[in-house]
């Protein structure tokens, strides 16, 4: 059976979302225009008005928006309303001390409790179901989205928030609940606490949407397996929105974007050459109805493929992969985004060489990451006690940066193999963009 939270958007004509797209980018074009000097500049700067945008035939003459951008204009060069009509603010992991902040209007929050209330009718959701939040809350945007779609659809919701595993078990089973919303990473270890303690009878969940990190395809039969549940992807991020830009259906190959707000494109991601459907590229979204903070053709830097096959659950929007990649450095970590640079900056103002090497695996579902720093040959010294006290200082200074608990071991000088002289900053052993 085909669950549509707004079925006359979910299941519209291709022309209908194309005149809808049409409309609303020029819209939104004139309002950056109007009211956001960096798009002002930048749209004079490769000789453009709004006038030249009249349908997204014209929208590949606008100039991308990356997060460095976003971060020059920290804390609110993009904000495109005054603060008196901004409502809230979500926030990124920060990068070197700069964040991305992402301002909100009411009407913004709206529209984005829909798309995720469209995500949670697309898993079987209904106003009778339990919703279990358990992405973390605050600036992270996780667990506000979903806490907001569930009380869009009038499902009864529980803002558990990430940790306490014994509380998660406790109100899933007292509370009944249906629908799990929570990184796969810790849906695969809830699963595992349920199934040690003998729980897995008295558990009611039949769904679950899982995001905020990458995750294979044998990771979600294990998580069905162990819960008894089906388990769907949901993708967002705090630039464009939060977790609901595209969402699974039933048919679990790919997520629908809802192109009402948001109109997708996939490029080269060398030349910026935009590429057809089927093609392997990074993802580029430009907003089109957001109010407080709209970007325009802003580069994700996740790698995808964009497919306008016909959808047996009845949606008509574009469906993009999972993300089989980056064209960045960037590394998802318990759904946190980590950068080098970040790692970087901490080493150096603690005084070490930038020569270091990231290693990230994940063991029983979970994610582990380990930074070894080389030291310089002044620091070495054979005293275990300050060694073991410079690499307490180093997780300590990580773990304020990234807010993630990161393991550190300092190693002798001129041991981290480097290749063509520069060392091998990343070793990912986790193998998430296969399957």
């Amino acid at each position: 059976m085909a669950n549509y939270f707004q079925p006359e958007i979910e299941t519209a004509s291709r022309e209908q979302i194309q005149q809808w797209q049409d409309e609303r980018l020029v819209k939104q074009v004139k309002n950056v225009w109007d009211n956001v000097p960096f798009y002002r500049k930048r749209m004079e700067e490769a000789g453009l008005t709004p006038e030249d945008i009249k349908s997204t035939a014209d929208l590949h003459k606008l100039p991308f928006v990356t997060k460095d951008d976003l971060r020059d204009n920290y804390p609110d060069g993009f904000r495109a309303r005054p603060l008196a009509d901004c409502v809230r603010i979500q926030s990124t992991s920060g990068t070197t001390g700069k964040r991305v902040i992402a301002y909100y209007t009411q009407h913004d929050i709206d529209l984005w409790d829909e798309c995720c209330a469209r995500a949670l009718v697309a898993v079987g959701a209904t106003n009778e179901d339990v919703v279990h939040v358990s992405y973390g809350y605050g600036l992270f945007t996780g667990g506000p989205g979903l806490n907001g779609g569930s009380h869009k659809l009038g499902s009864l919701t529980l803002p558990m928030s990430s940790g306490n595993t014994d509380r998660q078990i406790q109100f899933m089973t007292d509370l009944g609940s249906t629908v799990l919303c929570c990184t796969p990473s810790y849906a695969a270890y809830l699963a595992e606490s349920i199934n040690e303690r003998g729980l897995r009878d008295q558990i009611k969940l039949k769904a679950g949407i899982f995001g905020a990190e990458a995750w294979t395809e044998e990771m979600r039969r294990d998580i069905e397996n162990n819960l008894g549940i089906k388990a769907y992807d949901i993708y967002g991020l705090t630039e464009i929105s939060g977790p609901g830009v595209s969402f699974e259906c039933s048919e679990q190959t790919g997520m629908h974007i809802n192109e009402d707000h948001f109109i997708a494109e996939v490029i080269n991601p060398k030349t910026g050459e935009v590429l057809p459907d089927g093609e392997k590229g990074e993802l580029v979204f430009t907003c089109i109805t957001k109010e407080a903070f709209p970007l325009l053709r802003y580069r994700t830097r996740d790698i995808c493929i964009l497919s306008h096959k016909k959808c047996s659950c009845g949606r008509t929007h574009v469906k993009m992969t999972k993300p089989l990649g980056r064209s960045d450095d960037m590394l998802i970590v318990k759904g946190v985004n980590v950068f080098p640079s970040q790692i970087e900056a901490v080493l150096l103002n603690q005084g070490y060489p930038a020569n270091y090497q990231i290693i990230v695996d994940r063991v029983n579902n979970s994610d582990t990451i380990e930074v070894m720093v080389e030291m310089t040959p002044e620091m070495f010294s054979d005293n275990v006690g300050d060694i073991s006290n410079r690499e307490k200082e180093i997780v300590a200074g990580l773990k304020a940066m990234l807010g993630i608990a990161v393991k550190v071991k300092l190693v002798d000088p001129k041991t981290i193999q480097r290749s063509e002289g520069k060392a091998v900053r990343i070793i990912d052993k986790r193998n998430l963009y296969q399957g």
